[in-house]
Parts: C-alpha cells; structure tokens; sequence
C-alpha cells in the first residue's frame, strides 16, 4: 500500500526513492511487525485470560509442563495480524506471490484456529480429529499447487524441482508438481506444529528460517544476482522478502511474551500458519528441497515422531523416552531452556548450511 503512495511522489521528493527498493522494504516491515507485536501483545494476553481461553496439557507430557496449564493460548492471532498488517503496507500490492503467500498462511491459521477452539470448548486436547485437520490442510495446499501450475507464463514461474548442489539438476514434473507442493506445504506445516511443544523453541527456529527465505526470495526475484548464483530466477518473487521480513518481526515479538517461562502460547492457529508460510515462501523461491536443510530443526522433531511410532508398531519399544525429541531431552535431565537454546543453534547452523548451498554448485 505505502508503496503505491509514497513511491509516485519520488518525482517531486528523491526521499521516495527509497521506497522502491526491495531491502528498505522488507526492513521497514521488520520494524513494523516487532512494534505491532510489543503493543498489542499485552493487551491480548489480558484479553485471552479474562476469556479463560488457556492450555490444556496432556496428561502423558512431562511433569514439567503441568504447571503450564491455564497459560492464555491461541496467541498465534497476534502473530497473524502483525505480519499481515505490514506485508499489506509495505509490499506490492499488486504482485500474486504475495497474495498467495498471505492467503496461505492465513488459511493454515483458521484451520488451527478452529482447532484451538474446538479444544478450549471441550477442556481438552481433543479439537478437530487428525484425518479432518490433514484433509484441510491438504485441500488449501493443492489449491496453492494448482494456482502455480496454470499462473500464466508471464509469471515466468514452471513447476520445476531444483536439487541444491547441482546447478543442472532442475526436473520439470508437470502437474506432478501439485502434490509435490501440497506435500512440502503439509509437511512443513505439521512439522513445526510438532516443535511447538517448548516455550518459545518453534517461533525462535521460525525466525531463523524466515530470515534465511528472506534471502532465498530476493535472490531469487533479482534476474542478475539469480544468474550469477545459478538459481531458478522467478519474475517478481522478491516482493515476498517483504513477507518473510514481516513474519521475522511478529517471530521476535512473539517471542517477547512466548520466551520461557511463556505468558502467552501460540496454538495450532500460530504453528500451523507458520509452518504453511515457510513451506509457501520455500515453493515460491524454487527452494523447496532446501527446506529440509533451512528448516533441519522441524524435520528432526518431525523425524523422531514417525521412528518413535514406527519403532512401537513394529517391535513394541520405542527408541526416545518420548517424542518429539525435544521431550526426550527433557526426561534425560536437561533444563528446559538449555534445550531451547541449544535447538535454537543447530537451527541456526542449519540456515547457515543451506545458504552455503547458493555456492556449493
């Protein structure tokens, strides 16, 4: 919006000029999202105590974490409303990859935060039932998938897959690529629903890997430095480091009041958003098998639930004294916060892993 203002005076006001640029813009809506989150935030928490609207822990968790119960849930709006707000201001608004990478996140937020309804009605964790959540999730995701395949050619977007560390390794699918996109988009999204099970352990990784997209995507949208680095170059998608830059700021606001011991959790409206924004801002930069490195740290939590399932159903033991691994740490004996930290640097090595990837070709 402030674009579409502010940038037509630049003829009158050099000082306008700035607006264009891609990199003021996605600063300026860092900015924006981290001061809308500090605001607001407060006055939410307050808002979704005297609503009774607090966590249920399930009974089989950590003994730790009983004493969680009643902390205000469903957090996850504010971060929704202070990433959207600031996408809205800052980015074009007449750019698609914007708007797809919005309608997503938002859509993945009213699946949880129907979900965390149901569950705050019931007194329990029992909210939608699982088949139904993945039937919806997967109904948003392949219409995201179908949206990118038939976008006109001037869009310059093909359903091609790109393997990092070979810069000839790009396989175009077809119409493959729908479930191919509604795979990443699923996945991703239950991937970071699973780590969101330590006071502020998945916005902090969600930061982490926003801020890595933020890169991803404006490389990707700049036809020169996409060239020199041997990436898929798609018209138009640096806009959405405007995204990526608004959803770095409401993670670090977020994670003011999420940070241990919470005041305030995200629910599944906050965890499925987050992990449909990273998984769509993946398959619009053409970085989608890189997001099993950028977001390594969801793919391990995601990894130890389906062996520690597996394990069970086929030999009767299971190989972590629970999962997601993050428990598991727990019942060794490690402090909740150093298990946070730690998981919070393996994210970040694994971000600066994926990076590397821009070179290693």
């Amino acid at each position: 919006m402030l674009f579409h203002l502010l940038y037509p005076l630049s003829e009158h006001f050099a000082v306008f000029n700035v607006v264009r640029y891609i990199t003021f813009r996605a600063a300026a809506a860092v900015v924006t999202a981290l001061v809308l989150t500090l605001v607001l935030g407060p006055g939410l928490i307050r808002w979704l105590r005297r609503l009774s609207i607090g966590q249920n822990i399930r009974a089989e968790g950590p003994d730790s974490h009983q004493q969680k119960a009643g902390t205000p849930t469903m957090g996850g709006v504010l971060i929704l409303f202070s990433m959207v707000v600031p996408t809205l201001l800052w980015a074009r608004l007449d750019n698609v990859y914007v708007w797809l990478a919005l309608a997503v996140t938002v859509l993945f937020g009213a699946i949880g935060f129907s979900d965390d309804l149901l569950k705050v009605k019931r007194g329990s964790n029992q909210g939608l039932t699982a088949k139904a959540k993945f039937l919806l999730l997967a109904l948003v995701a392949v219409a995201g998938g179908v949206i990118l395949t038939y976008l006109p050619n001037d869009y310059n977007f093909t359903p091609t897959i790109a393997f990092p560390f070979f810069k000839t390794a790009v396989f175009n699918v077809g119409l493959l690529y729908i479930p191919f996109v509604a795979l990443v988009l699923t996945g991703a999204s239950n991937a970071v629903n699973l780590t969101d099970g330590l006071d502020g352990l998945a916005i902090g990784a969600t930061m982490i890997a926003a801020a890595t997209y933020a890169i991803f995507t404006y490389i990707a949208g700049n036809s020169v430095v996409a060239g020199y680095l041997q990436v898929t170059y798609v018209r138009g998608v640096g806009e959405v480091a405007i995204f990526c830059g608004a959803l770095v700021g409401a993670s670090l606001g977020f994670l003011w009041f999420n940070a241990h011991p919470a005041e305030v959790f995200m629910g599944d409206v906050g965890s499925l958003a987050l992990g449909g924004a990273i998984g769509i801002v993946a398959v619009l930069s053409k970085q989608e098998i890189v997001l099993l490195l950028v977001g390594g740290l969801f793919v391990v939590e995601a990894l130890s639930v389906i062996l520690q399932v597996a394990s069970f159903k086929l030999t009767g033991r299971r190989v972590l004294r629970m999962a997601p691994i993050h428990h598991h740490f727990e019942l060794v004996g490690w402090a909740e916060s150093k298990i946070i930290v730690r998981f919070w640097i393996l994210a970040i090595l694994f971000a600066l892993v994926s990076l590397s990837t821009l070179k290693l070709r």
